[in-house]
């Protein structure tokens, strides 16, 4: 990550993270000088702003984590630029290339969401935009999933018009996401084929349609402390409901292949700067955990409440029992999906089987219910 915008070049106090803390809690808007000091903050500062980062994680999430499934829905294929992708026109790695996924495939990758404990069941089509005829599939089989599983969906298509993010929101899609990536000064570096505002314009759109918005970025493509503060304050001030945060993977055959400028101590900087930000939002340690934070992911979930179970896009993960075993290291529990509920309500709605909370005497009438405690 680049110095720019580091202490040489700004006036920067000493900070007490906890009381910091304490402010964000009770209120307080973090400023941009706060923001470049928990990015410039020493090394041997790092468990301290990690113990404060924690204090407000644990004010809106507990010692909950949340799982996210990721499917690859449509892969390669895609006409834009961007430097960082191995799916872009302009890269030269070895990928599976594959138009949109049949109901069968989508069922399936939902059906393996369940298994991992997943709350939610994240599609995702490579390309600059779905076209009209793949937003309606997808809208198609998230009803399926929906009267299936009862997952939390969300979306990631591209750009998307006020009539598509209508169909995805009237088919039950939960959310969309669609991240800013970057910071608006630094945009054009990593892409020229759709700009920042097209991105912003998206996301107006998924408002107005009535989904949540999840969007954050990459840290690591060679912006400044800066642009990530930018990006903090255009997503709070956007009002998502969850960031991922992502640490660039440098892919063999992009055009950011050779950068890997990272370091784990800087990745929960910048975790922090996030939850400082945007204290009762989602946070999400996403791709490129493994690679950067290495040894020390575990620490990331003192920052973030949620992460990504399995693989990525084009790139493997951890194995889903490793998270596992992570999370309860931390004495932290995983968020059974909503769908677990859901699956109870609907097998007594079936006659199949009555929860045994019921005791054979009542019945839970609504999922709700049952998320409830089944108390009929």
């Amino acid at each position: 990550m680049s110095a720019t915008g580091s202490s040489k070049e700004i006036c920067s106090t000493k900070i007490g993270w906890s009381d910091l803390a304490d402010k964000v809690m009770g209120g307080h808007v973090l400023t941009r000088e706060e923001a470049l000091s928990i990015l410039d903050s020493e090394d041997d500062e790092i468990v301290d702003l990690l113990a404060a980062a924690y204090k407000v994680r644990r004010k809106y999430f507990g010692n909950k984590v949340q799982l996210y499934f990721l499917k690859n829905a449509k892969s390669g294929l895609c006409p834009e630029d961007c430097g960082y992708c191995s799916q872009s026109k302009i890269a030269e790695t070895e990928i599976p290339k594959y138009a949109m996924l049949n109901e069968a495939k989508l069922m399936e990758g939902a059906a393996r969401a369940v298994e991992a404990k997943a709350r939610t069941y994240c599609i995702v089509a490579s390309g600059r935009g779905p076209s009209n005829r793949e937003v309606g599939h997808v809208a198609s089989v998230v009803k399926k999933i929906k009267e299936t599983y009862g997952l939390h969906i969300c979306c990631c298509l591209g750009l998307l018009s006020p009539d598509q993010a209508r169909t995805l929101a009237e088919a039950g899609v939960d959310r969309i996401n669609h991240n800013l990536n970057t910071g608006r000064e630094f945009y054009d570096k990593i892409c020229t084929t759709h700009t920042y505002d097209d991105r912003l314009e998206t996301l107006k759109v998924v408002r107005e349609a009535g989904m949540e918005l999840c969007s954050g970025l990459i840290v690591g493509m060679g912006e400044t402390l800066n642009d990530l503060v930018d990006v903090a304050f255009e997503l709070r001030e956007l009002g998502v409901e969850s960031t991922p945060v992502n640490f660039l993977h440098a892919i063999d055959g992009t055009p950011l292949e050779a950068r890997q400028e990272l370091n784990p101590r800087q990745c929960l900087r910048a975790l922090c700067l996030f939850r400082f930000a945007n204290p009762a939002v989602e946070l999400r340690v996403s791709g490129g955990r493994e690679v950067n934070l290495r040894s020390m992911q575990a620490m990331s979930l003192y920052a973030a409440n949620s992460m990504f179970v399995s693989d990525y896009l084009t790139t493997k993960g951890q194995p889903a029992e490793d998270d596992f075993k992570m999370v309860a290291d931390l004495g932290m529990e995983v968020v059974i999906g909503d769908h677990d509920s859901f699956l109870a309500w609907k097998a007594v709605q079936e006659g199949q089987s009555k929860t045994s909370c019921c005791e054979g005497t009542s019945t839970c009438v609504t999922p709700e219910k049952a998320a409830a405690g089944c108390h009929a």
